[in-house]
């Protein structure tokens, strides 16, 4: 790890993604923070454009600074979706600093963005770790666990209504049972449904006066055959 002298404003450090650069004073925005340095390469020659590696910062579509040297301080600053700083990037003098983009405080994890192209390359196979990304997962998480709790409890809820309407269907049953014995008991008492013969019904109308003058007649007969 390389040696940082005292007055510089930053340490390196332990990150959630590794390393990382932090500051130790505070950083006022607009402040050039660091130099990202580094052999220049030259896209046309061969063994140039064949070096790969994560910390290549493009100037151009030729020249390449080739970070990867420990005394490059600047590499262990790492991406951020969100960050406190920005990459100024000079081509025409061939330079890179890291400026604040806004007031930074002791303790506080220097970060930059690193572009749409290393995001893609890099960053977005494994899973960005930065602030506003973990975040996000958090949150994200939080949700899906709020989502499973209230489907279980639905289904609680309805596993709990089933069990009632269970209990309660013998109770409703018997009310029924008892329901159709008062009914056949207070047919019986009323003289229905014995062999199918019930209690002789009252003649009304002109059945009545019929069966009344039939009565007469037999009587006035009976009267006759008396005397």
């Amino acid at each position: 790890m390389p040696t940082i002298s005292p007055n510089k404003p930053y340490r390196i450090g332990r990150s959630r993604t590794g390393l990382g650069l932090f500051a130790t004073k505070p950083i006022k925005k607009g402040t050039k923070i660091i130099r990202y340095f580094g052999p220049l390469l030259d896209s046309r020659k061969k063994k140039d454009d064949e070096i790969e590696n994560k910390y290549l910062f493009e100037l151009t579509n030729r020249w390449t600074i080739d970070g990867s040297i420990r005394e490059n301080v600047a590499r262990y600053i790492n991406h951020a979706c969100r960050p406190n700083a920005e990459s100024d990037v000079r081509p025409r003098k061939r330079k890179v600093f890291i400026r604040a983009i806004k007031n930074i405080e002791p303790g506080d994890e220097i970060n930059y963005d690193y572009g749409t192209d290393y995001f893609k390359a890099y960053l977005k196979p494994i899973g960005c770790k930065c602030d506003a990304c973990e975040r996000k997962r958090k949150k994200k998480r939080a949700e899906a666990r709020a989502e499973r709790q209230r489907l279980k409890e639905k289904a609680e809820r309805k596993l709990r209504k089933q069990a009632e309407k269970l209990a309660k269907a013998p109770a409703k049953a018997g009310k029924k049972d008892k329901a159709r014995k008062d009914k056949t008991t207070a047919k019986l008492l009323n003289g229905k449904g014995l062999n199918g013969a019930g209690r002789p019904k009252a003649a009304t109308g002109k059945k009545a006066k019929k069966a009344k003058a039939n009565s007469a007649t037999a009587t006035r007969g009976n009267h006759r055959a008396a005397a």
